[in-house]
């Protein structure tokens, strides 16, 4: 197998990106594989993805811009001026990277793979991508597989479903967190390695996996100096895209891998998406398995994972 790391120039910022190509098989495929992490993961989240996927198909990870080893410029809020050098984070931002991704460098049909946000991210490059006319016999986006995909819950479009009391305090919320100060001290606090355990033990009610490695991949990109940008960024989004907003308009197949303990994005939620949404295809439920199903229980997901492209390989060779 060939793995490589590189760098990627995006509106004039670097953007980390991996490959992993196992085969002369998978060189020729059809698709390629991308692996899309979420909010505070990086490229490394899919240690026991990417080797595995790339049997099938050359399998991609990119890191976020403000995260792992892309650059991390100074968050602008919608209302704020708009400075050099800043970004407004959010889902148009990343969605529009990585579509860009996969038209400059991968230049193929895609099989968008998004953990937490990183789903999210998945369904907005897909409907980018998949705006465009294709050059091809296929769609550039063939497919999504949303891996507990973030709910969103602090949305403002999902304030009827919150508790009475947290409508009372959310006015003074989104004025705390807004306050630079603010938001890199709680991000200063969360970026320690112990801390990083704890929200790890969480996500992983089972505990597999989570391991010094794992800690360590995760903690090394938050002592760059501009760390605590896309963490102001990410917390102020209280107004941004919703999974089932952009699903509802797809007809792009989405499959849908779950931890049946996720602790943040509640499965009650995914069943609910996948009896009202066409596009959905399936929803895999992992048990013993929490936020990060793909890295605490990878050989169940990576056979879910293997399944859906080799379907797409074969379904685009047979037309």
């Amino acid at each position: 197998m060939t793995s490589q790391q590189s760098e990627w120039i995006w509106q004039g910022r670097s953007i980390g990106w991996s490959l992993a190509d196992a085969t002369s098989h998978s060189t020729n495929a059809n698709i390629a594989v991308v692996l899309i992490h979420g909010f505070g993961a990086n490229t490394n989240h899919w240690r026991f993805n990417q080797p595995v996927l790339a049997r099938h198909a050359p399998t991609y990870a990119i890191d976020l811009l403000g995260f792992g080893r892309s650059e991390q410029p100074k968050a602008r809020l919608k209302d704020e001026p708009d400075l050099s050098d800043s970004v407004i984070y959010g889902f148009d931002l990343w969605g529009q990277q990585v579509a860009e991704f996969c038209r400059d460098v991968i230049k193929r049909p895609v099989l968008l793979v998004g953990n937490s946000i990183g789903g999210v991210v998945a369904l907005k490059a897909s409907d980018a991508l998949n705006r465009t006319k294709s050059t091809g016999a296929h769609p550039p986006c063939s497919g999504v597989v949303l891996i507990d995909c973030a709910q969103r819950l602090m949305d403002d479009k999902q304030l009827a479903t919150q508790p009475i009391w947290m409508r009372w305090v959310r006015p003074l919320l989104k004025g705390l967190v807004r306050q630079r100060w603010l938001s890199t001290g709680l991000f200063r606090n969360a970026a320690r390695p112990g801390v990083i355990r704890s929200v790890l033990q969480q996500a992983y009610p089972s505990g597999n996996n989570v391991d010094n490695q794992l800690v360590e991949f995760l903690h090394e990109p938050t002592q760059r100096p501009g760390a605590a940008e896309a963490f102001r960024g990410f917390i102020n989004l209280f107004d941004d895209v919703l999974a089932p907003e952009l699903m509802s308009t797809m007809s792009t197949p989405v499959d849908m891998i779950w931890g049946e303990q996720d602790p943040w994005e509640p499965i009650k939620e995914a069943k609910r998406w996948k009896t009202n949404i066409r596009c959905i295809r399936s929803l895999n439920i992992i048990k013993n398995a929490g936020h990060c199903p793909h890295d605490e229980r990878p050989a169940e997901v990576n056979k879910i994972l293997s399944d859906v492209t080799t379907l797409l390989i074969r379904d685009q060779q047979a037309t």
